[in-house]
């Protein structure tokens, strides 16, 4: 019979020593992600999922904490990060921070699913989440339009990337959308990374000008909303059209 002393791997004896399958079995995230559900876990615990493991001197969850703080627990902010700068945590490397990116992303992209009709109830609230979701992660101002035909059925399109003025943004190409996607309203949207929500008076001048190509075609502008992350500015609502 042998009699030494086995040997096992050093990654096992690591993951022994500080794995979370060292933790009692309420405490360990996937454990209670099964007994429980995933909204009864931390955002630091789902991450811990994720990574699998910690380090020699982590668990999976202290890896994870220490990932949050990069952005004080902000995932929307997190989502934004380079893998470069998750990388700045000790223990994440390329596929860590690569699975993180990746689940976000995921995430960002069931958030941004769109409504396949919008109602004149929940139209706008609808939009506003929608727009939101889609255009967090820009760095630049990004112009568009949302059609609607007489079903209220919406066609998004980004006409545009860079600084929104008369000379930018070009009227001809958002009506030649108009005709080809047969809209009849519009719905015209940006955002100012910046998180400032007033209108400069550009954002005026292009409302004001592509307004009144609409007419021309019997078609009408409903909004134009400016969206950061402060929230929204509405020229419907503040009575600018």
């Amino acid at each position: 019979m042998y009699e030494g002393k086995i040997k096992y791997p050093v990654w096992l004896m690591q993951e022994k020593k500080y794995g979370i399958g060292t933790w009692p079995e309420d405490d360990q995230p996937r454990e209670k992600l099964h007994s429980k559900s995933p909204n009864a876990l931390s955002n630091a615990e789902l991450m811990a999922i994720l990574l699998n493991k910690g380090t020699q001197d982590k668990s999976a969850v202290d890896l994870a904490r220490e990932v949050l703080s990069l952005t004080n627990n902000d995932l929307s902010a997190l989502s934004r990060m380079s893998l470069d700068g998750l990388m700045q945590v000790k223990g994440i490397g390329i596929a860590k921070a690569s699975a993180i990116a990746a689940c976000l992303e995921l995430g960002r992209r069931c958030r941004a699913t769109f409504p396949k009709r919008l109602s004149p109830v929940n139209g706008s609230r609808e939009v506003v989440e929608y727009l939101r979701t889609h255009l967090e992660h820009h760095t630049q101002e990004v112009f568009g339009v949302i059609y609607l035909n007489h079903a209220n059925i919406p066609k998004c399109h980004q006409l545009h990337q860079g600084g929104i003025t008369s000379t930018t943004v070009d009227i001809r190409v958002v009506m030649k959308r108009a005709l080809e996607t047969e809209a009849v309203k519009m719905i015209l949207f940006h955002n100012h990374p910046s998180g400032s929500l007033q209108p400069s008076a550009a954002d005026k001048s292009i409302t004001s000008r592509i307004g009144e190509a609409a007419q021309l075609l019997d078609m009408e502008v409903l909004d134009h909303l400016i969206i950061s992350d402060q929230g929204y500015f509405s020229f419907a609502d503040m009575g600018l059209l």
